[in-house]
């Protein structure tokens, strides 16, 4: 009784400080999905990575905030007050989650598990041989609660995601991970700056003061890979 009673403390104080949240709130008011959006933005306006034009790829997207303010940068004009713009898109967006998610107009969106080589398939087709500009993951696994086990699979998605960034990104891209500070932490920061030329780690302001995640930037590929975009559209995966 005692545990279902801490429990119930611990939802409700939860609750509360989810509502009484000012990002929560400008949510509602702006029509975003989530407060995430706004995690986004502020690594967005630090680093003046996404910009009208260009192709970006969403990984882990659901349920669709982040994919809502590249929807909005890239139709500025048509941004009114929702999170998602309507209208012409100046730019292409490929999302993709292991859940669904509800459609935001002009993305594309595929759902699978970013772990299965079929699913890389299709993001590969999806992307059809065009250099990406940026690549944003919002990834997390479920997490057991188990430090070791936890920092693996964390590791595994972003090992995941920098290979798939090697392969699609143009030389001068940027890669925006979210990791968690702890077991493992130093070794994706290090993972990052054999990779990247400049390597920034960020904790925005919406991210809550308890959570442990934090965003890493990378920008300006080392090794940009031989075949490209190209030789992802015909199956190669890099390095891999």
């Amino acid at each position: 009784m005692k545990i279902k009673t801490k429990s119930k403390k611990l939802n409700k104080a939860w609750l509360q400080d989810h509502l009484s949240d000012p990002y929560v709130k400008m949510a509602q008011r702006e029509g975003y999905r989530a407060r995430a959006a706004y995690k986004l933005k502020e690594i967005d306006e630090a680093f003046q990575l996404i910009k009208p034009g260009q192709v970006v790829v969403d990984l882990g997207s659901v349920p669709g905030a982040w994919s809502q303010y590249l929807r909005r940068r890239f139709a500025p004009k048509n941004a009114g007050a929702g999170g998602a713009a309507v209208g012409e898109l100046d730019g292409t967006i490929i999302a993709l989650d292991i859940l669904p998610m509800e459609p935001i107009e002009g993305v594309h969106f595929i759902q699978g598990d970013f772990r299965e080589d079929e699913v890389l398939q299709t993001l590969h087709e999806a992307v059809g041989g065009r250099p990406v500009d940026v690549v944003v993951s919002d990834m997390a696994p479920n997490l057991s609660g188990i430090e070791s086990s936890d920092a693996a699979r964390i590791e595994h998605l972003i090992e995941l995601a920098l290979e798939f960034s090697q392969t699609h990104l143009k030389p001068g891209g940027a890669l925006v991970a979210k990791v968690f500070h702890g077991s493992g932490y130093s070794q994706l920061v290090e993972r990052f700056k054999k990779t990247f030329r400049v390597v920034k780690p960020v904790k925005p302001k919406a991210s809550r003061d308890k959570s442990a995640e934090t965003f890493l930037v990378g920008i300006g590929l080392k090794f940009p890979s031989p075949g490209g975009a190209d030789a992802a559209s015909n199956g190669q995966t890099g390095s891999n």
